[in-house]
């Protein structure tokens, strides 16, 4: 997908008992950020980051979307120990992994295995992909990524 074009609309199940339609999410800004596993500590670093910064992404008209393919009860478990204000979709299928193209070939302890290459998507009100970040560090992204939004 490049910079500057409609990201075609999916849907995913979602925290909260709800599911996710990208086409429902017009008249907003979107950050979606995708990343490996719940529970671990560089994603309970990001995703405690987005957290710190909620209220001043919801006050520019941006919702943030956290994304892996964690299960439904992993994921509520993780939202509710981290007190997450924002919902987290199931990407179990690797639907949007494949839209987005975040699936990589990683080493892990010596073995080479494929997973999701922490990477964050800004989609502006209509729907268009504004910016992305990929191979992303953890601590101090979500910042990075409210920069952009101010630059909406």
């Amino acid at each position: 997908m490049k910079l500057k074009q409609a990201v075609p609309d999916f849907s995913l199940l979602a925290t909260g008992d709800q599911t996710f339609q990208l086409a429902a999410q017009r008249g907003r800004n979107l950050v979606l950020y995708f990343y490996p596993k719940d529970s671990t500590p560089g994603c309970t670093t990001e995703a405690g980051q987005f957290r710190d910064h909620h209220a001043a992404f919801q006050k520019l008209g941006c919702d943030i979307y956290g994304i892996s393919r964690d299960s439904l009860k992993s994921h509520e478990n993780f939202k509710s120990k981290l007190g997450l204000p924002f919902e987290l979709l199931v990407d179990a299928e690797e639907t949007a992994c494949e839209l987005f193209g975040v699936i990589k070939m990683k080493n892990m302890y010596g073995k080479q295995v494929r997973g999701i290459e922490r990477s964050t998507f800004l989609i502006d009100d209509k729907g268009t992909l504004r910016q992305e970040w990929r191979a992303v560090k953890a601590d101090g992204h979500a910042a990075e990524v409210l920069a952009a939004v101010k630059s909406l």
